[in-house]
């Protein structure tokens, strides 16, 4: 699959994904490395950074016209937040997976896919790894 991976913007149109962190956490760096990882492998990134709302990500994902929402959790809220998130976009009656990234036990993976995350990556994913995951999510969403 390429970056051109058709979307529901078109099979000539980059795939959109909007990144942020929600709540408290207040760490970002691993955001940043993502954003240029998915920035260089021809994706193209809405970066929101900290402190975000579901609401300001809804908001964005549907200002950007974005195919993927991806959040970062490093502060153990993946359980409240993520499923938050996926509930937050079937109410706004959108179609947009969430992948998760960060610091998630191996025993919330399937409640988290339970909860409707298309994807978590861990630390030490591969630029690669990423980048797949996110195409796959739009793919899967077209």
């Amino acid at each position: 699959m390429t970056a051109t991976a058709e979307t529901h913007a078109g099979p000539d149109q980059p795939v959109r994904v909007v990144l942020a962190k929600l709540g408290l956490d207040g760490h970002d760096r691993g955001l940043k490395v993502v954003a240029r990882m998915l920035r260089d492998a021809g994706l193209e990134v809405i970066y929101l950074g900290l402190r975000q709302t579901t609401e300001s990500v809804l908001r964005a994902v549907e200002q950007e016209d974005a195919d993927v929402i991806g959040l970062s959790i490093h502060n153990g809220g993946h359980m409240t937040l993520a499923p938050r998130m996926v509930e937050a976009v079937r109410a706004a009656g959108m179609d947009v997976p969430v992948v998760v990234g960060g610091i998630v036990p191996e025993v919330d993976l399937g409640p988290l896919q339970e909860a409707g995350v298309f994807a978590v990556l861990g630390p030490g994913a591969s630029a690669a790894d990423v980048a797949r995951t996110v195409r796959a999510a739009a793919a899967g969403r077209a």
